[in-house]
């Protein structure tokens, strides 16, 4: 009897101690079904053309179908929610953006997730360039020439957005901020319309993203006078950056991979490599940067430490703004 017991205590002993075996071994496996990346915008977007750029990257190297779902809807606050509560099994994803993952949870006071708490980073994506441009018939020359006139006529001089909340409103608001001009900013509902009126002189200025503003800089009826970059990017090395004026200034109109909360580290590990040589394929790149996108691959620890930052940078300038949702 003692002899059958010792042996069962440590056939118990066996299996316990092979379960972190077993539990890699499934891991490994994966993916073994469909992957849904979701976006909270509707298709032909920045965020969904780019995601589509790199899916048949990401189909290959995964060996499972990548399907994009989009779910547009309170500024990509449905995407968000439905990604908190999918399973952490590594068939659902969120490609995150700067407002979903940094911006809304200052924005919107009923929201009942935390983008911090409640998910889990993957990879960052990609940057999309955003471009300060001015109507054609407008004097101003350069970044300082447009403060100037800003800083002389409080409340007078307009820009425009694709709406409240998104980089290309907090972008106006951050300017204001760091000089102190009074600007006033006006909505849109999208960078159409916005763009409609911008070239036709009923606002004065605007952050736009590259794709929409550039064909008409090229047509010439914008003029452009920076990037809202850190420094110059190497896709438009003879256009000034607003830091060159305002040092410090720098608003990146990123996106993101994010799972759900409890996702487990090698799923993030393996999605994470995955993203990289999908980013550093040479047509996948070249595509992205096309469309005015900037490949930036990361670690996951990194995009942590980015969108805790990127968090805690603009709440306070939410707040100053007074903005609310649409």
């Amino acid at each position: 009897m003692i002899h059958r017991r010792a042996l069962l205590g440590a056939g118990m002993a066996g299996c316990a101690l092979s379960l972190p075996a077993i539990r890699a071994a499934a891991q490994e496996s994966w993916p073994t079904k469909p992957i849904r990346i979701v976006v909270g915008f509707a298709a032909g977007g920045a965020t969904d053309i780019s995601t589509r750029v790199m899916q048949p990257k990401l189909t290959a190297l995964l060996g499972q179908p990548v399907v994009i779902d989009n779910r547009p809807g309170a500024g990509g606050n449905l995407a968000t929610d439905l990604v908190v509560h999918a399973p952490p099994d590594g068939s659902t994803f969120l490609m995150g953006t700067i407002g979903a993952l940094a911006i809304n949870p200052s924005l919107y006071t009923n929201l009942n997730f935390d983008p911090q708490a409640d998910l889990t980073p993957v990879a960052m994506a990609g940057n999309v360039l955003n471009v300060l441009v001015v109507p054609a018939n407008r004097p101003w020359k350069s970044v300082a020439e447009l403060i100037a006139a800003a800083k002389a006529q409080p409340d007078t001089i307009t820009y425009g957005s694709s709406g409240v909340g998104g980089a290309g409103h907090l972008a106006g608001a951050l300017m204001d901020q760091m000089t102190g001009a009074k600007t006033v900013h006006v909505p849109y509902r999208g960078g159409g319309p916005m763009m409609t009126d911008l070239m036709g002189g009923k606002v004065d200025y605007a952050f736009s993203t590259a794709p929409t503003a550039l064909p008409q800089v090229q047509s010439g009826r914008l003029r452009l006078l920076a990037v809202p970059t850190a420094k110059r990017i190497r896709a438009l090395p003879d256009t000034p950056a607003v830091a060159e004026t305002l040092p410090g200034y720098e608003v990146q109109n990123w996106y993101a991979l994010m799972g759900p909360k409890g996702l487990s580290p090698e799923i993030v590990a393996k999605m994470n490599a995955v993203m990289r040589e999908a980013l550093a394929d040479p047509q996948v790149s070249a595509s992205l940067e096309g469309q005015g996108v900037e490949p930036l691959p990361s670690s996951p620890e990194d995009l942590a430490r980015f969108i805790r930052e990127e968090t805690a940078k603009w709440a306070p300038i939410v707040k100053a703004t007074g903005a609310r949702p649409d």
